[in-house]
């Protein structure tokens, strides 16, 4: 057990009824036994929304819903995919001819991309072939993560069949380099401030009116051409109005709150769950009103959540669409996931009527683990 990687655990099947149902199903499928398991677990965004790719952090949390697959290495070169959902078709290809489909979003490319990723990166040819049969629980289409944690299935699953350790391509990336793209975090890095006084240099630097891209040409001295090619991404090139200081605000302001939110966490004082909830509370007026990203259905969804007894209620995953996450108090659970789903779901028009997974509760779960039988 000493020598194993952290990411391996080693468990009694039996004693799990989703992994020996999935066993089941796997030896009913497939003919043969899983030689292991692997899990990654869904996620959700607590607070920090569209700032990761300006360069600053945002606090997720792994969720208990998950993906599971049972694997079988095989001497055949044939890779085989099936789904415990049938929604999902069996899927087969070859494990050295690996072909994605951009323009089809199947399900079985997701698993194929965890795949052809540690193929790439490690340079590897003469894959094994495998048999997969995948089990999730995580709503899909929900902002969940759903898709990536079944990306990262695939990639637990080939670096366990390759026999290789997850450590070592995860300190491969330790000091990734960020391309040279000049971002809202790296303003503030070079100008050495705080994010409250970015907050005051954007007030200066910017007016509230939206920019025209003539205009941003004349401030940076550029021409409409270089605009296009040099600063704007291809599927921006055609955008005529440009929100640069509402955009910069919400930016700026959820770092901090997302900073102010761990330092809550840290120190627990006695309030702490109203403080948190009231940082989730700014976080959604801010994507509503700076980011423009929420909707009229998430809107009602949040100002229902709230007035049922949620401390702090916000969008999560992105927005324009998706799903909430608030913090309820343990004893107002029960009557919170009552009310809401009468309130919310269900309409005398049966028109928002809910899949079954579309209001649940979750704790924090764990991360990603290989699973062997004991």
């Amino acid at each position: 057990m000493a020598a194993e990687s952290p990411a391996m655990r080693w468990v009694q099947v039996a004693e799990h009824p989703r992994l020996l149902k999935l066993k089941e199903m796997f030896n009913s499928k497939f003919g043969s036994i899983p030689k292991f398991y692997v899990r990654a677990p869904g996620r959700v965004n607590i607070i920090g929304e569209h700032i990761d790719y300006c360069g600053y952090s945002v606090l997720p949390m792994a969720i208990e819903q998950d993906v599971l697959i049972a694997v079988e290495p095989v001497k055949t070169y044939t890779l085989q995919l099936a789904n415990t959902n049938p929604l999902y078709p069996d899927f087969s290809t070859s494990a050295n001819n690996i072909q994605i489909d951009k323009t089809k979003a199947l399900w079985h490319n997701y698993f194929l991309c965890g795949l052809k990723g540690i193929q790439e990166h490690f340079g590897l040819s003469n894959l094994t072939g495998m048999n997969c049969l995948v089990d999730g629980n995580i709503p899909p289409s929900s902002g969940l993560s759903s898709s990536s944690a079944l990306v990262c299935c695939a990639g637990l699953v080939t670096l366990t069949v390759l026999g290789r350790n997850l450590s070592k391509l995860l300190a491969k990336y330790k000091n990734l380099q960020w391309d040279n793209v000049l971002r809202l975090e790296e303003v503030q890095a070079k100008l050495g401030i705080s994010l409250e006084e970015m907050l005051l240099v954007t007030e200066d630097a910017l007016h509230p009116e939206p920019y025209n891209p003539e205009e941003i040409c004349r401030c940076l001295g550029i021409s409409l051409e270089e605009l296009r090619t040099q600063i704007l991404s291809p599927n921006t090139q055609g955008v005529l109005i440009f929100k640069l200081y509402q955009r910069a605000k919400h930016v700026y302001s959820e770092a901090a709150r997302v900073l102010q939110f761990k330092k809550i966490c840290e120190e627990a004082p006695e309030n702490m769950v109203q403080l948190l909830g009231e940082l989730m509370n700014q976080s959604h007026m801010s994507c509503q009103d700076m980011y423009e990203c929420s909707c009229p259905e998430l809107d009602q969804l949040v100002d229902i959540c709230r007035k049922f007894g949620a401390q702090g209620s916000r969008l999560t995953g992105a927005g324009w669409g998706g799903c909430t996450v608030s913090i309820v108090p343990a004893d107002k659970l029960p009557s919170f996931l009552a009310n809401v789903h009468k309130a919310y779901y269900q309409r005398s028009d049966g028109s928002l009527a809910p899949e079954k997974q579309s209001l649940f509760a979750t704790k924090p779960g764990g991360g990603a683990l290989v699973f062997l039988e004991a």
